[in-house]
This record gives structure tokens, sequence and C-alpha cells, in this order.
């Protein structure tokens, strides 16, 4: 019997996972009449880091915050604005940390290229380290013949006569 119940519960799993979705935190109130202005407020929001969540879109996050700048969005779409601007408009306010995405720019140049610069200098080093350490190859490798008097010494020792 628990065979059955573990049977139907691995295959009805998948078919929950598939059938979910996402579900937005954007109030019918909020939204605007228009379905194209609506649609790209929506294509903004996602964009939108909510800075009380912080790993959040606006569009996602319940916080009050976060319905306070899908409102400001809307009230620059309406006004005439395009998607850029009403997006400048917000990151004059709260700075380049409501993005979930960051630009690129000359003050984003070591959050976009660090890692890659640490990666190859990392790379360097153990290179260098590890280089360092390979053994000699016999052409670099001088090998000193043991004279009689010290080949007899060594046999000497090693006890062979």
């Amino acid at each position: 019997m628990k065979a059955i119940k573990y049977a139907l519960f691995s295959l009805l799993l998948p078919v929950l996972m598939l059938t979910s979705f996402e579900v937005s935190a954007v109030e019918p109130s909020e939204m605007l009449k228009d379905p194209k202005l609506e649609a790209r407020a929506r294509e903004i929001s996602i964009n939108l880091r909510c800075l009380v969540c912080q790993n959040q879109s606006i569009d996602d996050s319940d916080a009050d915050l976060a319905k306070d700048l899908r409102v400001l969005v809307r009230e620059r779409l309406t006004k005439g604005d395009s998607n850029e601007q009403a997006t400048d408009y917000i990151v004059d306010r709260y700075g380049e940390y409501v993005l979930l995405k960051p630009r690129m720019g000359m003050h984003t140049v070591i959050l976009w290229f660090g890692p890659l610069l640490l990666l190859l200098l990392a790379g360097g080093y153990i290179y260098m380290n590890v280089s360092s350490l390979a053994p000699a190859t016999k052409k670099s490798a001088k090998v000193a013949e043991l004279s009689g008097e010290e080949q007899a010494k060594l046999d000497k020792l090693m006890g062979s006569d």
C-alpha cells in the first residue's frame, strides 16, 4: 500500500511543479486600464529591486515601498515617459542598487570583470607555483658520477660486496 502511495506521489509531484505559476504582488487597484502601458509597467517593475526585500523585484514584493515604487512607475508612464526615462527616474531617486541587473559602466567594471580577473590571477599563481615544483627534466638535471672511492663507500654502507 505504501508503495502505491509513493508511486502516485512521485507521479503527481512533477505535474504539480509544472502547473505551478508565479504570483505577482501587483494589486488590481494599481493596474493601468491601458493593457500596453500595464505591460510596459510590468516590464520595468520586474527589473527593479525591492529595497526592503532586496532579492525580489518590486513586481513580486508585498512591501509598502515596493507598492509605492510600482505606483510611481505607472505614474511616470502615464505622464508619457519611455521605459528608460521611468527607470532612470527611479534610479536617480534610489541609486543604481535598485536595479536587479546593474548597468555596465565605469563605476561597475570591477563588479562585472572582478571575478574573471581574480580567477585569472589565481590560475597564474597556481601555474607559477606548480611549475616551479615540477621535477627537473634530464636535460636540465646534471647527474654526477660517483668516483670509485665513493662507490666503494656506498657499497660498504649498503652491505653489498
